[in-house]
Order: C-alpha cells, then structure tokens, then sequence
C-alpha cells in the first residue's frame, strides 16, 4: 500500500493534536518550563504585539499547519518502517526547533536563556509527535490481507 503526502498530513495533524493537547495541559498546570506555548510566543515574536485570542488562534494555526506539512515530508523520506522511523522524525524536528527557533525567539540553543528543562520537555513532546505519526502510518500501511 502507498502512503501519500496527504496521508502524512492527515497523521501530522492528528500527531500535532495530541501534541498540543499535552503542551497545554503542562502549561495549565504549570508543569511546563515554557512561560507560553512556544508556537504562540514565535508568533508574537514574528508579527509583534497582538490581543492574547488573536495571538493563540495564529499560533496554533502555523503550529497544525507546520506538524501536518512535517508529516507530508516524512512520508517523502521514509518509505518503510514507520513506527521507528517516526521517533527518529521527531528528534530530527526537536533539533531544528532548538537550534532555528528557540534561539529566534531569544531562549537561546536548547532554551539555555531560560532553562534546560525546555530542551527535556519538548523533546519529550516531539516523542509523542513522531512516535504517534509512525504508529498511524504504521497502521494504515498494513495490507488489507494481513490487518487483523
């Protein structure tokens, strides 16, 4: 069976969903090292000073946009073995964020302006975007034949 860009984009989506639902749970908490969701603060830092909702709104819009594009190029690179290969995507994308944006957006590499625990936790983050994007790529490559 053939996986698709499409078909990357659609599991990037839902792999950004249960990212993000993680990341906000951690910022509501106060679990979380960030002082705000990164994708927002990279928002505010690109367009400057926006009302809060508008703010969220956009950067949560870039941030689905960018987790579906960044399944759509997974699939273009890796053509098998999904599920490993998915965690291995998301440390790749972990370190563009931590040496392109963090450093952007003033946290330094790694978040070393902050603190290291940024580094931990969106690693942690990206895990669960990439081992979740392989699964479901994964589970949809399976042939027909063979699905239980």
């Amino acid at each position: 069976m053939s996986i698709s860009f499409k078909n990357g984009f659609i599991y990037g989506l839902i792999a950004t969903l249960l990212m993000t639902v993680i990341m906000l749970l951690g910022t509501v908490s106060g679990i979380s090292p960030m002082p705000a969701p990164i994708p927002v603060v990279l928002v505010k830092t690109v367009f400057g000073a926006m009302p809060k909702p508008v703010l969220m709104i956009l950067g949560f819009i870039a941030h689905f946009i960018y987790g579906g594009v960044a399944g759509g190029i997974f699939v273009l690179f890796f053509k098998k073995s999904f599920q490993r290969n998915g965690f291995l995507w998301g440390v790749i994308l972990w370190l563009i964020m931590q040496i392109i944006f963090l450093p952007i957006l003033g946290w330094g590499l790694f978040g070393s302006a902050l603190t290291p625990k940024i580094a931990v936790a969106t690693l942690i983050l990206h895990l669960i975007y990439g081992g979740t994007l392989g699964y479901y790529l994964a589970k949809r490559n399976v042939p027909a034949s063979t699905a239980v």
